[in-house]
């Protein structure tokens, strides 16, 4: 009877067990109109734009492409989180699996011999030798009545998550790091071809001003003056050399090669950087896996709440085994050998002085910890659209600037020559007139590059393919939090 009661009374254990993690609540994210910096120059329209993880090729660059097709699949930071990741999930499965029962097999066979002083020994007659022979199934249980064992699989659950969130922020931050040395080297050679014409053009000058010197018409220091003049050229030139190869080392180690092995083909620096829809600010954190990220530790620190909560109360589990033993092989799998035991067992905290009490602490400052982590998050999410928006904005001012001062310079520089061959200006005029149109010339370059470096920057703050890497993982059957109210757990919509 006491069997049938107990098995009729577990169900509704199991039915009344709760949960003491706080209901979790994602903080509600700023609302937002529009951008500070969007103004009218560019119009923000939500679109699929950074939901296409090869985000790169609206920049119209086949080597770009090429090389960040290579990066997922040879970067070694990746590769770490990829495993980081692994192991997040293996924890979580086995976080998981102690919600359920643990069942094992055990069996021996031994020789033993008992003590003649062993207590009990005379009533059982003094020291002996025997055979034991032993078969059993044995069942542990823990009854998860306060929550303790789900909260923690919550908890580690949502760290997995946050692996995942963690390698897509990764993975974009690297793609974005290496447009970006893609884009300063392809700036760098494009200075030394500017610094190449230059010297050559230099070189000639200085020719003909040491014609002039020897035939009386120019001045010794006219020589001196276009020799340094071609010298400094050539010194800016091999500064640009030593940039580029330090890119080209420095993209060669985002795609896990050697330096020595690689080699990067020459090719031109790309046009205007392409549109970037950049969305509305209140999609802005569904689009940021670094936020995804914080939300899920968010998640797991409030259920490490429920964890800690946990600990005042009574720990229940079931224990029973059953099977065979026996002194003699022959009888060992027989009728007369079975042995079962079945029975609740309770551990209940009386007195810890105060470790409890220390643990809920923690939880809870770890908690507020991790909420001020996300709040931090979206803020710098806020922040960097905005810095970037800013950028092309005004980049787009400068470069025009750098364009209308590169005429200009050198428009005078070929006034300053004809003014030098009429003998009505010296020389110094000369060479300043031509250093000033090939500073104008560089200017004009590193904006370009500049203005391509802030796109990037722009697409890496909205997310870049964040989105495109959340849907491949449903297509692989990866879990995504969902909320009680069917919205996503990011608490930043469906």
């Amino acid at each position: 009877m006491s069997r049938r009661l107990l098995l009729a009374a577990l169900p509704g254990a199991l039915l009344a067990a709760c949960s003491l993690a706080p209901r979790y609540q994602p903080p509600a994210p700023t609302e937002l109109v529009s951008y500070k910096e969007i103004g009218s120059w560019v119009r923000a329209v939500p679109g699929r734009a950074q939901s296409d993880q090869d985000w790169w090729t609206a920049f119209g660059d086949p080597s770009l492409a090429a090389l960040e097709r290579s990066l997922t699949g040879s970067n070694p930071d990746l590769q770490a989180a990829l495993a980081r990741l692994q192991q997040a999930q293996a924890i979580a499965g086995r976080a998981r699996s102690n919600l359920f029962p643990a069942v094992g097999a055990e069996a021996s066979a031994a020789r033993q011999r008992s003590s003649a002083h062993a207590p009990l020994s005379s009533v059982l007659g003094g020291a002996g030798s025997y055979n034991d022979f032993l078969a059993t199934l044995n069942l542990s249980w823990e009854i998860d009545l306060f929550g303790r064992l789900r909260n923690t699989a919550a908890a580690a659950g949502a760290q997995a998550q946050a692996s995942a969130a963690d390698l897509a922020a990764l993975r974009l931050s690297l793609q974005a790091e290496l447009a970006s040395d893609y884009f300063m080297l392809r700036g760098a050679e494009a200075s030394e071809h500017v610094l190449s014409d230059a010297i050559a053009n230099y070189d000639h000058a200085y020719e003909l001003t040491h014609n002039r010197y020897q035939q009386g018409a120019a001045a010794a220091t006219d020589v001196e003056q276009a020799d340094t003049q071609r010298q400094n050229a050539r010194a800016e030139l091999a500064a640009a050399q030593l940039q580029r190869a330090q890119l080209e080392h420095a993209i060669a180690v985002l795609l896990g090669e050697v330096p020595s092995r690689f080699a990067l083909a020459s090719g031109e620096l790309a046009g205007a950087p392409p549109p970037i829809a950049v969305g509305l600010p209140s999609t802005l954190l569904e689009h940021r896996p670094d936020v995804a990220a914080a939300e899920r530790r968010m998640a797991a620190a409030n259920a490490q709440i429920g964890v800690a909560r946990a600990a005042w109360f009574p720990v229940f589990s079931l224990a029973g085994a059953a099977g065979y033993e026996s002194i003699a092989a022959g009888s060992w799998l027989t009728a007369p050998s079975r042995l079962w035991s079945v029975g609740p067992s309770m551990q209940v905290p009386l007195l810890d002085f105060g470790a409890r009490a220390a643990m809920n602490r923690q939880a809870r400052a770890a908690y507020e910890e991790a909420v001020d982590n996300y709040r931090k998050v979206t803020l710098t999410a806020y922040q960097e659209v905005e810095d970037n928006l800013a950028g092309l904005h005004y980049l787009a001012d400068q470069l025009r600037a750098d364009q209308a001062a590169t005429v200009s310079a050198q428009s005078a520089a070929y006034h300053a020559d004809q003014r030098y061959d009429t003998g009505v200006a010296d020389y110094i005029e000369v060479t300043t007139t031509h250093n000033e149109a090939l500073q104008a010339q560089r200017d004009t370059i590193d904006v370009r590059v500049a203005q391509l470096n802030a796109a990037v920057a722009l697409i890496r703050a909205t997310g870049g393919g964040w989105m495109g890497a959340l849907e491949s993982q449903v297509a692989q059957r990866q879990p995504v939090p969902v909320g009680r109210d069917g919205q996503s757990a990011h608490g930043v919509g469906p």
